[in-house]
Order: structure tokens, then sequence, then C-alpha cells
């Protein structure tokens, strides 16, 4: 069996802080990995937080990124952002664990870095495709958030040949039970074989491109996500993952992708 060394970690920089930009104390500490915001006004409030040595109880405090933050008499440093790509395999959940012991996608990533990371979005446990994890929780809200949402491109094969009608239907918009929906754009992957479609759409409702075909009748057969937010799978293979570039991160952050 030929041994593959695990990529080298990257240290990403981030060139977006502002030294001077007021945050939360509580969320410096859970962005820091110390604990969640939660736990951190609990550790406030119990006084076990200094900032430039004084004691701060009150909560809702804000600090900037040049304040020496301390719990439990040790220095609080910000938590090194890992960024990893998976081309997720089917039958591989999209939480950190399951309770039916299912394979997660934190049991691929596992090796990816000692910090936590959390999937960005989610998959259904039976598509495929490009998932993103991160510990960057203001990256993470920037992707999912609904005034934001992205761009994501899928390959859909059904389980019989889509009509052309049905396809312009799907493109002019459609009546799902919650609201309208329409493809951004849609269009055959061949010519030759009517029951695979590549989808564009922006929408972050759950289940979206299923239930699109559901509705006019066809069953989904296999779902790949190829492209998210500018990043494709392309060199990576079903079930590896990579770490993003400086590049890509810069332009996720910047928010230049569509």
């Amino acid at each position: 069996m030929k041994f593959t060394p695990r990529p080298k970690q990257v240290d990403y920089v981030i060139e977006d802080i502002d030294p001077n930009e007021q945050v939360r104390l509580n969320k410096y500490m859970a962005n820091a990995g110390v604990c969640s915001r939660r736990e951190a006004d609990e550790y406030i409030a119990q006084g076990l937080v200094k900032v430039n040595g004084e004691v701060v109880t009150e909560l809702g405090t804000k600090i900037s990124h040049n304040d020496v933050v301390e719990y439990d008499d040790k220095v609080v440093t910000p938590e090194r952002k890992c960024y990893v790509l998976l081309n997720k395999p089917k039958d591989c959940v999209t939480t950190s664990d399951d309770p039916n012991g299912r394979l997660t996608v934190l049991d691929l990533v596992k090796n990816a870095c000692k910090e936590r990371i959390y999937p960005v979005g989610r998959l259904d446990r039976n598509t495929t495709g490009v998932l993103l994890l991160t510990n960057d929780g203001d990256l993470a809200s920037k992707l999912t958030h609904p005034k934001f949402v992205k761009k994501k491109i899928y390959h859909v094969w059904t389980d019989k040949d889509i009509t052309e009608e049905d396809m312009q239907r799907i493109a002019d918009g459609i009546t799902l039970d919650d609201g309208e929906i329409h493809a951004d754009a849609i269009s055959y992957v061949s010519e030759t074989d009517r029951n695979q479609a590549g989808i564009e759409i922006h929408s972050g409702r759950n289940r979206i491109v299923r239930r699109i075909f559901e509705s006019l009748g066809y069953r989904v057969t296999k779902l790949d996500r190829v492209y998210f937010a500018g990043l494709t799978k392309k060199n990576l293979p079903r079930g590896r993952w990579r770490y993003l570039t400086q590049e890509e991160v810069n332009f996720l952050r910047m928010g230049s992708f569509e």
C-alpha cells in the first residue's frame, strides 16, 4: 500500500483584520478556541478573565485586537485559522458527530489540524462534492447568510430523461411549499444522455435541488456539487481533502467570488 504524506498545514495571513476594530470579549475568546461564547460569558461573570491586567466582569465588554486578554492566568491568543476543502463522498453525514455512529465529514479531515473545524453549510448524506470546513466563524457566516448566498453548481442525475419543458420550467421558476425558486442557469450535461443536468443556483434552502426535481416527478439518483463560492473539486479525488491556498482565502474573505 502506497503511503501518501499529509500535506503541510498552511499558515494563513489574515490581512483584513483591523487592530483597532472593537470585538466582544466573549467572541474573541470563542474565536481563540478557548470555549463557546456562552461559556466565555460565564467565565467573565465569575471574574476569571482579565483585560490588560484588570479583571473584567461586565458582559458585552468590547476589546481591540491590541488588548491583552488572560483567562485562568494564561494569555489568550487568536486561534490559528484552518481552511480545508473536502470532496465529500456518498454515505457520509455533514455533522460534527453522529449519534448513529455513521461516518462524518469530520472523520475524513480529522488529521488536517489541531483546531476544531466545522462544515460551512450542509450536504445531504448521499450528496457528494465540494464542502468547505473551517474554524473561521466570520467567513462561515458570510458564506451561508441569506443576504450573501453564494453560487453553487450541481451535477444532477435523474431516474428518467428530463423534458425540455421541465428544464424551461426550472429556469423560469417553480413554486415549492416554502416559496418560489428558479435556477440561475440549467442545461443538459450531454445531448445524448438527457437524464443528466447541470444546475446553477444561489439558494441556501434545505435539499433545494432534490426538491426542485421531485416536484416535477423526477427522482434524483445522484447529486454532486461541483462548485461552491468559487471553489471546485478540480484534481481532488472523492473522499480526499486539501488546504485552501492563501489566494483562495483572500478571495473568499474579500467576497470576490460569486
